[in-house]
């Protein structure tokens, strides 16, 4: 863990990092949706730098299960702390919402909910049933928690027959421990590796910038295309509050495109690259990419 001392030596950011804001009328529109139906998000829980850009494109990431999580992982802005129960009425809302904003492609992320029997699996399934029901044509895109690697809890997901299912291993295997709480590196590629051996399509991501090396991502880059992880991204950790694991480096575009390079020479999908990028990120360029590749 990195002391005190070494915590105020902050890196500077640099330009490649300045985000232009898009504060719209459709910003306006997707801000009032998303408070009129009492909805979490993981844009402005989790601080996302993309937040402006896709409420102007009326695209979300909504986050259920609330906004309280089970875990603390120290790179994380999402609340911590004892969570309130499920909302029954949220899978309806959430539905409801992605009809209103006439989305073709959803993103469904949560908090940890160690303290739910089920991990909050039931909920997750629920939620896929009503936006299925209310929009059939949408593409529906899971990033769910490790679910503790359990085959019953992920059956009760895949049950519900989203059409990415993904969770995100979030740094090499050495920084782990210092970065994740309760979360194992291993036990995150268990529930990769039986979402892909059930015939789901999986995702997974990782940030750069936390003092891992060029061979410690490569290798989780192996660890993830060996446990059938179909599509991967990756994007620069951005310290959240001064309370948070600190920024050890800031990785070029072009090392982005690099690692771009290398995860499509492993077999991956698709890859998304670069500083901004986050794991629900322009996400339907993925699903659209794999789509081009089946049918080639």
């Amino acid at each position: 863990m990195p002391k005190l001392h070494e915590q105020k030596l902050v890196v500077k950011k640099p330009d490649w990092l300045k985000i232009r804001l898009h504060r719209d009328a459709q910003f306006a529109e997707t801000q009032r949706i998303v408070r009129e139906h009492k909805l979490h998000t993981i844009c402005t829980s989790g601080k996302c730098p993309n937040q402006a850009e896709c409420w102007s494109r009326r695209t979300a990431t909504f986050m259920i299960l609330g906004d309280i999580c089970t875990r603390s992982c120290r790179f994380c802005a999402t609340r911590t702390g004892r969570p309130l129960p499920p909302d029954e009425n949220e899978p309806r809302e959430v539905a409801r919402s992605v009809k209103l904003m006439q989305l073709r492609h959803v993103v469904v992320t949560s908090v940890d909910r160690d303290d739910l029997k089920d991990g909050g699996a039931n909920h997750w399934a629920r939620t896929v049933e009503a936006i299925r029901e209310e929009n059939p044509d949408a593409t529906i895109e899971l990033l769910i928690p490790d679910l503790d690697a359990k085959p019953e809890l992920m059956d009760i997901v895949l049950a519900s027959k989203p059409d990415i299912i993904g969770h995100n291993i979030e740094t090499v295997e050495r920084l782990t421990p210092e970065v994740r709480s309760r979360a194992r590196y291993r036990t995150s590629l268990q529930t990769l590796r039986y979402l892909a051996e059930q015939g789901a399509v999986t995702k997974s991501g990782l940030m750069l910038g936390l003092g891992e090396s060029e061979e410690e991502v490569l290798q989780t880059l192996r660890d993830l295309r060996e446990a059938g992880v179909g599509i991967v991204t990756l994007g620069q950790y951005l310290r959240p509050t001064l309370e948070h694991y600190p920024v050890a480096a800031y990785i070029t575009p072009e090392k982005f495109d690099w690692y771009r390079q290398k995860a499509l020479e492993m077999g991956f999908g698709y890859c998304a690259s670069a500083p901004l990028v986050r794991s629900s990120y322009l996400a339907d360029a993925a699903l659209d990419a794999l789509k081009q590749m089946r049918q080639k």
